[in-house]
């Protein structure tokens, strides 16, 4: 079983490893000001950009991973998986999984949905030492149109503090800390897996107490 010391070191790799991706990257222009003579409006929210923007940080992975310091990365090849893609340190043979998020700078925090729930316990169910990292690209809209990538965090999905299954029928895990790696808790694998199990009980609970009245 990995332990957390090993686990931050994972984190810690990823993080700088897709900070030197973003570096390189750069600003992308969504539109020039001619074109947008309003500025962003309602547009200058994260969902609004972020499938292009997943898009390039996915391709950019693909085809500079070495250069950041992977030596695998291999995209889920399904639309539904609890993770967006593979990759593993250049100094390791660990597979490791990440989910890609995007956060707007200076937004309010929220309670976010990270996954469904039983897709977790699904994942974690076949190997309860897999490692699945969130990573959150933290965006910024400029005046002229363009979107800067100004940080990033990487984050064990185990080490969220808030755990909490949503009991709606979409059941997704849900938490508004997952950017906060000071306020962590750590934990292994198999210990945050057990803690989500007993959430999906709870959620289930809610559910058929709601269905009943």
């Amino acid at each position: 079983m990995t332990d957390v010391t090993t686990i931050e070191k994972y984190r810690a790799d990823l993080e700088k490893g897709l900070e030197k991706l973003v570096s390189e990257v750069g600003e992308v222009q969504i539109g020039t000001p001619n074109q947008f003579p309003f500025g962003w409006r309602k547009a200058a929210k994260g969902r609004t950009v972020w499938r292009i923007l997943e898009e390039l940080i996915n391709q950019n992975l693909e085809t500079r991973h070495a250069e950041v310091g992977f030596s695998i990365c291999e995209p889920s090849d399904s639309e539904v998986s609890v993770y967006d893609t593979r990759i593993r340190l250049s100094d390791s043979k660990k597979d490791l999984f990440l989910n890609i998020k995007s956060s707007v700078a200076g937004g309010r925090t929220n309670k976010d949905d990270l996954s469904k729930a039983v897709g977790l316990d699904a994942f974690f169910t076949e190997d309860n030492d897999r490692q699945l990292f969130i990573a959150t690209f933290v965006l910024e809209f400029t005046d002229q149109m363009t979107v800067k990538i100004v940080d990033v965090v990487v984050l064990p999905i185990a080490w969220v503090p808030d755990i909490y299954v949503n009991p709606s029928n979409n059941g997704n895990l849900q938490s508004s800390k997952y950017k906060d790696v000071s306020g962590a808790t750590k934990r292994t694998t198999a210990d945050f897996h057990r803690l989500l199990k007993a959430e999906m009980e709870i959620a289930a609970a809610k559910r058929r107490a709601k269905r009943s009245k």
